[in-house]
């Protein structure tokens, strides 16, 4: 890997990013927004709740895709944006490879999740580990009985799609995600593994 995870972090993190009068922050290519984690975990909690038993996987697959299509369309606008390649660019040797390294350098920068690749097999298989991330937090206010991390499920295969999917945008859903560890559950980080959908 020729990305200095290190100093792409620290560089990225100094980004100035300021919000609009629509409460929007135009920054590396897309428009986001940055809300508590409080609230990303009460809407997800509100959601499976009112889903109950009956409904749970429908609402945990609802918020996985979210999560997924989200991250592919601004991962894209991302990786490709003039930020992104002045501070990640130049530490690139290996297409696409590098780039998925440098994704995640973004993630973690941005304060989305403490995630980085440990295992990548070009097209076959990516294994993500987290020492933080929202749905982390979601044990203190919500019982849960398996791992949770919608958002890091969805935005792993996302970036797997962005890699190796195929040409921007037919390339979504070209991989699923599943978490195999998870901090909301006791273990000591959360792991995603990302193969072929």
């Amino acid at each position: 890997m020729a990305i200095d995870r290190k100093r792409a972090i620290e560089d990225l993190a100094q980004i100035k990013m300021k919000g609009n009068t629509d409460g929007l922050m135009p920054a590396m290519g897309v428009l986001i927004q940055f809300l508590p984690v409080s609230f990303w975990n009460s809407f997800s909690e509100k959601m499976l709740k009112a889903g109950g038993s009956l409904y749970c996987r429908t609402v945990e697959k609802g918020l996985e895709r979210a999560a997924h299509e989200c991250g592919y369309h601004t991962g894209y606008g991302i990786v490709n944006s003039d930020e992104f390649n002045a501070v990640v660019g130049p530490m690139i040797e290996k297409v696409p490879e590098d780039v998925l390294h440098g994704a995640y350098a973004v993630f973690t920068a941005w304060g989305w999740a403490d995630a980085e690749i440990v295992e990548l097999v070009p097209q076959e298989r990516m294994v993500v580990r987290a020492y933080g991330y929202y749905e982390a937090e979601i044990r203190d206010t919500f019982p849960v009985r398996r791992p949770c991390a919608y958002m890091i499920q969805g935005v792993s295969a996302a970036f797997m799609d962005i890699a190796y999917g195929g040409p921007y945008p037919e390339g979504l859903y070209k991989y699923k995600c599943r978490q195999t560890k998870g901090i909301e559950v006791g273990d000591p980080y959360g792991e995603f593994v990302v193969v072929p959908a």
